[in-house]
């Protein structure tokens, strides 16, 4: 409930549209609502043009002092309705000789949003509040992503209050801003949040069901149909069942063996090689992605040039960690042009993920104190967080950006950290665990959750800094209401 009112109330603050590439991801929901299907690069559509010509704010990219009188405009849905049809009429003509580079995209989030867009429909919505409508769906998703963290902790640490507490708590406040969007990114940790915990479950079993493994199966598959980007921890789902499928026949399982991981790989393949399929009949290409990496300029290097990446050294490493990190934490919003953070909040953000991913992989070449099941869910978490980093490392020094602002040829990295929002929950289970070890010597409870119980207020507070003057925006769902029910327009 906390997380749900949390998520709801900010995206609320927010209004429309972010610097995080809302417009595309808000097109393709609209399209997907009336029953589209992806076909390769296709322009911005005239309803989704209509929302972004009326709704949208210059607040994220401008300063009040670009305006006359030191004042942003009045929002366009304000104005009389003969200027709004002007307006609209000239942006729907520049917004349809645009391309949107989320066309080419896994479809599960755009599908998902666009019946709850309809369900919003039915119900009578329309304008921004059916906008919004699309964002408050981001509180259930939240919600989800919680619980699959308390579920997780139950099984994997049954004995331990500090993860069946601590693990719910730091998703319930987790400030990724991308939680606050019509974003893809935001149904990642849930999809790949219920793969973990299906996982954790076939390899604790000794005599795991087909239905485990087909849920398993279906849940990977439906985190690579969220993000592209999600698709290395397919390897290393597959790396970890291969492994498990080994020491059943070891054990002489018998069909145990072959049922449970034949059941699993056929729910994964086949979502994904339909949509494979699908990608390579429109758009000549497996997963889509040339069509993107061509319409953003994106030119493949040799790999003998990968080795002058500045990533390589000490200075390029820091800052592509840091950044990293930092996002991972508390997403990419700016206003007014300015990133939404505080030093002091990314300092502790990147060090401390830092400092436990140092002691998760110490405890876990020492197996100090850990049952081997127990083991076997920290590697898992630790190497679904590990393979994003390596990954994202890896196309920072595979391509050329060309002419591309971000990644650029001057700031060659892959930092936003919403790319591995998928390993939410993993990751908690590693914070946990690692404070958890720290700690374990003093023999006390109380000390473990006083110290997190500092960091999630501490998480809470700097947030709550660093996002406050958003509510102010006339432009946000909160004014919105103060209009209808004719209250002055301020928070």
């Amino acid at each position: 409930m906390i997380a749900a009112a949390r998520v709801f109330i900010f995206s609320a603050a927010f209004p429309f549209f972010n610097n995080v590439e809302e417009q595309d991801h808000a097109d393709m929901v609209v399209k997907y609502a009336h029953g589209y299907l992806s076909r390769g690069l296709t322009q911005f559509g005239v309803e989704s043009a209509r929302y972004f010509s009326l709704y949208y704010t210059p607040e994220f990219f401008r300063g009040p002092e670009q305006f006359p009188g030191g004042r942003f405009p009045q929002p366009a849905w304000m104005l009389p309705a003969e200027e709004q049809e002007r307006l609209i009429t000239k942006k729907i003509e520049w917004w349809q000789h645009h391309p949107n580079s989320e066309s080419t995209e896994p479809p599960l989030y755009y599908a998902i949003a666009g019946v709850w867009l309809n369900l919003g429909r039915l119900s009578g919505l329309e304008g921004p509040w059916l906008l919004y409508w699309v964002r408050f769906l981001n509180s259930f998703i939240v919600a989800g992503i919680v619980w699959t963290g308390f579920v997780t902790a139950r099984l994997v640490f049954p004995e331990q209050p500090i993860f069946h507490l601590g693990m719910p708590l730091l998703l319930a406040l987790w400030p990724q801003s991308s939680l606050y969007s019509v974003q893809s990114d935001v149904l990642s940790p849930l999809s790949f949040g219920i793969t973990f915990f299906w996982l954790l479950n076939l390899i604790s079993s000794e005599s795991p069901t087909a239905l485990a493994s087909m849920a398993t199966g279906l849940a990977a598959a439906a985190t690579c149909l969220i993000k592209a980007t999600n698709l290395p921890l397919l390897a290393l789902v597959a790396a970890f069942v291969a492994i498990w499928s080994w020491q059943l026949l070891r054990a002489r399982k018998g069909w145990t063996a072959w049922v449970a991981p034949i059941s699993m790989a056929l729910c994964v393949a086949l979502p994904v090689a339909i949509w494979s399929a699908w990608n390579y009949h429109t758009c000549n290409d497996l997963t889509g992605a040339a069509t993107k990496l061509k319409l953003l300029g994106w030119t493949r290097k040799p790999l003998s040039e990968w080795w002058s990446h500045p990533l390589l050294t000490v200075g390029g490493f820091k800052v592509f960690w840091s950044t990293l990190l930092a996002t991972f934490w508390r997403g990419e919003f700016v206003w007014h042009a300015k990133r939404l953070s505080l030093p002091a909040a990314d300092l502790f953000y990147w060090i401390s993920s830092a400092a436990v991913i140092a002691v998760a992989a110490v405890n876990l070449v020492r197996r100090r104190a850990i049952r081997d099941f127990q083991w076997r869910a920290v590697l898992l978490a630790f190497s679904s967080f590990v393979i994003f980093v390596l990954y994202l490392g890896i196309l920072s020094m595979a391509f050329d950006f060309g002419n591309c602002p971000y990644p650029s040829r001057a700031h060659p990295y892959f930092t936003s950290g919403r790319l591995m929002s998928a390993a939410m929950v993993p990751f908690a289970m590693l914070y946990v665990y690692a404070l958890e070890s720290l700690l374990r010597p003093l023999n006390k409870q109380w000390p473990q959750f006083l110290i997190l119980g500092s960091s999630a207020l501490a998480i809470t507070v700097s947030e709550l800094i660093v996002t406050w003057p958003v509510f102010a925006s006339q432009y946000n769902f909160f004014h919105l209401l103060a209009r209808v029910a004719g209250a002055p327009p301020c928070i």
